[in-house]
């Protein structure tokens, strides 16, 4: 069974995937205005975070692996990594009905 401070890194660590958390972060210089969020750098963003969250899982495979790691700690990268694409999966999803909504629209 999982320990309480196992729990609350496992919770903390998970913080980073939430697209508020990419609302905080400061947008690369895409001529995006100040106080402006540009959809395009979000999704950036994103897929980044996305990417991020899979190399780190691999490497903590990589490391489990030579003896160099917990397993504890692949499991969570990989559920941190699960999570993120999922997310992103979602956000897909959304998009993709948006799109279809709008073509639906009479011009």
């Amino acid at each position: 069974m999982a320990t309480s401070s196992f729990a609350a890194g496992a919770y903390a660590s998970t913080q980073g995937l939430g697209a508020g958390n990419l609302l905080r972060k400061p947008l690369s210089s895409t001529g995006a205005q100040s106080g402006s969020t540009d959809f395009s750098a979000l999704i950036g963003k994103a897929l980044e975070a996305t990417a991020d969250a899979g190399r780190k899982a691999d490497m903590q495979s990589a490391s489990v692996a030579t003896g160099r790691a917990d397993v504890v700690d692949v499991v969570t990268a990989v559920a941190e990594s699960e999570a993120a694409i999922e997310t992103l999966v979602a956000v897909r999803d959304r998009v993709i009905a948006a799109y279809e909504e709008i073509m639906r629209m009479p011009v």
